[in-house]
């Protein structure tokens, strides 16, 4: 069966379908046990709470992780644009699949002790 992030990601134009399987895959691996679903109409990982969210949007790829993570890697993002909660990847560049993984491993520690894992 498929998952709401698969069905987000069928329903996405072809051209961006590659890269948002890649930041599944790589969310995925950084974060055993989580669930997947679709808050705010955004693929969502959920792991005791809602860990992590992406999209696509029309001019870049949103990485969703919560203001503590986007702070925690302030000096690492000052390539991209950013917000309380959000960090923007252009279309046309290359995805910086490692840092969304080291974000993701980031937001898992932040979560093992906030509930004491």
């Amino acid at each position: 069966p498929m998952t709401p992030i698969d069905t987000y990601i069928a329903a996405a134009p072809a051209a961006y379908r590659d890269q948002l399987t890649a930041i599944r895959q790589t969310i995925a691996a950084n974060l055993p046990g989580a669930e997947e679903q679709l808050k705010y109409q955004m693929p969502t990982f959920y792991w005791h709470e809602n860990v992590i969210h992406f999209a696509l949007n029309q001019h870049h790829f949103g990485l969703y992780p919560t203001p503590s993570a986007v702070t925690a890697f302030q000096a690492t993002l000052t390539a991209y644009k950013t917000s309380k909660g959000a960090i923007q990847f252009p279309l046309d560049a290359p995805l910086p699949l490692d840092l969304i993984a080291a974000i993701t491993a980031f937001r898992r520690r932040e979560i093992i002790a906030k509930y004491d894992l």
